[in-house]
């Protein structure tokens, strides 16, 4: 089973390295879009994060079920957010900061949040 986790955080870092490329390509542009990498990226970080979770919850270790929910919560306002611009010919550039504040926050999480350091 943890070979299984290893490729689900693998294709999840995937994930969200094409939705960061996505935002990143055209952050100089005067008009930004919802591109094809920030919508597979966005896609493919929510869908393996949730399989993850899954994965991680079959498994004897503890699982910090508030930081999968803030977690889920942000991935899914960015998938929302992405996809509810696909077909538009361009985003304002507040909706663009907006989506890569939530996707550096949603790294942020990830990395600082850490169960083991809280107290009981």
């Amino acid at each position: 089973m943890e070979i299984v986790r290893h490729i689900l955080l693998v294709i999840h870092l995937l994930g969200f390295a094409a939705l960061f490329g996505g935002l990143l390509v055209q952050i100089k542009a005067p008009d930004k879009v919802a591109n094809g990498l920030m919508r597979d990226g966005s896609g493919t970080a929510f869908l393996a994060g949730l399989l993850l979770v899954g994965v991680l919850e079959m498994g004897d270790g503890p699982v910090d079920h508030a930081k999968v929910g803030v977690k889920l919560v942000i991935g899914l306002v960015i998938l929302g957010l992405v996809m509810s611009q696909l077909r538009k010919p361009k985003i304002s550039d507040a909706l663009y900061w907006t989506i890569f504040g939530l996707t550096i926050v949603n790294v942020c999480v990830a990395v600082f949040w850490s169960s083991a350091h809280v107290a009981s």
